[in-house]
């Protein structure tokens, strides 16, 4: 079920608290691991403060919000263009399967095909998490054929 009245906007400092709560939440829920608030909610702080390290939008219905994406940029010297990452995807339970994260892709979508420096999207997902690939194919994305891997360094 999808709902017409959705609202995309830029997310502000007035957010931050609703951000870092669904972080959190986002963490616990897909990938099982405790965040520290704090620290998210200081890496939330930097985007917002630095253009250059992404961006927030937050989706709202009658003036509620329900959820959010945050942009972040990889340079890809094969196309000579960003491409615009998709991260921190978080639906409230609440507005679940009624179109809020369709709504959001589509505005990200819209701004990346408008803006020439922007070669695509992409984003990644627990391998696991077949409900979420369900809905990224369903709005047209494709496997990259990609693995991730990763060395923390803290």
């Amino acid at each position: 079920m999808s709902d017409a009245a959705w609202k995309i906007r830029a997310a502000g400092d007035g957010d931050v608290a609703r951000l870092r709560d669904w972080a959190v939440a986002m963490a616990l829920e897909t990938e099982h691991k405790s965040l520290d608030p704090e620290t998210v909610e200081a890496g939330i702080r930097a985007v917002l403060a630095e253009a250059r390290r992404g961006a927030y939008f937050v989706a709202e219905q009658d003036g509620e919000p329900a959820g959010t994406l945050m942009l972040t940029y990889e340079w890809s010297d094969w196309r000579n263009g960003d491409w615009w990452w998709i991260q921190s995807v978080y639906v409230d339970p609440a507005f679940r399967r009624r179109g809020c994260y369709a709504a959001l892709y589509q505005h990200v979508l819209e701004r990346a095909k408008a803006t020439p420096e922007v070669c695509g999207l992409r984003l990644y997902v627990e391998r696991e998490n077949s409900v979420a690939q369900k809905t990224y194919e369903g709005l047209g994305m494709v496997d990259a054929g990609y693995r991730m891997y990763e060395a923390p360094t803290r």
